[in-house]
């Protein structure tokens, strides 16, 4: 059920070079369905003014748009990507590491991390008469990427090839420190940042993704 390595098959590798990016082969009405999710949960929280929420929610979101573009450019320049999607276990696929449905996922990601932080932010766990111990946000990021990485082991291991990795050496550890880590931290830190410094980091970060999408795409690259 579980799958913590890629096994380096040829199966493997020949089910990434039947992905379909951008078919709409599989396309049906769910893509229109979470899209309003997405929109609902959004505009929710602007309504009531919760704008960290909302910076928590697009941190995440921008940060692993950058991990998706550099994992496509992986699989063109090397022949295949560390982590890509099946054609069977979506209805849209975006680019080859992410579908519709997991993109809108974590569009969420980080709004419910955020959310699961304590009221008071500056809590530390383990911490004796208010000295020492572990922020609540990194402990937070380290268990939603634990939760995440192991959930993304348990789809690698599913009839559909939901999740597919080819390469050996990548799996549930390299993906829990050099990708879900910084997302959660992304969502769980941006936030309190200084306002100049939280607008910078989230402009940056979503420019970088807009000229990337744009200049790529059409170059066939990703």
């Amino acid at each position: 059920m579980f799958v913590f390595w890629g096994d380096g098959s040829q199966a493997a590798m020949d089910l990434v070079d039947s992905i379909r990016v951008r078919s709409t082969e599989n396309f049906n009405w769910t893509f229109i369905f979470i899209l309003a999710v997405v929109f609902y949960v959004y505009w929710s929280e602007i309504h009531k003014k919760n704008y960290d929420v909302i910076y928590a929610g697009l941190a995440l979101y921008g940060v692993h748009w950058l991990y998706e573009i550099g994992n496509a450019i992986i699989g063109h320049v090397t022949g295949y990507p560390l982590w890509s999607v099946s054609n069977e276990s979506t209805t849209f696929i975006l680019l080859i590491g992410v579908c519709w449905e997991l993109s809108m996922m974590f569009s969420l990601a980080g709004i419910i991390s955020f959310k699961m932080l304590p009221e008071d932010r500056s809590t530390r766990y383990l911490a004796k008469d208010g000295k020492g111990g572990i922020s609540c946000k990194l402990a937070g990021a380290l268990s939603m990427a634990l939760l995440f990485a192991l959930f993304e082991s348990f789809l690698a291991g599913t009839s559909n090839h939901s999740f597919i990795w080819v390469y050996k050496w990548w799996g549930v550890l390299p993906v829990l420190i050099t990708t879900y880590v910084p997302f959660f931290l992304a969502s769980n830190y941006v936030p309190d940042m200084e306002p100049a410094k939280r607008k910078r980091f989230l402009i940056t970060v979503w420019g970088l993704v807009a000229v990337l999408l744009i200049v790529l795409i059409p170059m066939g690259i990703i």
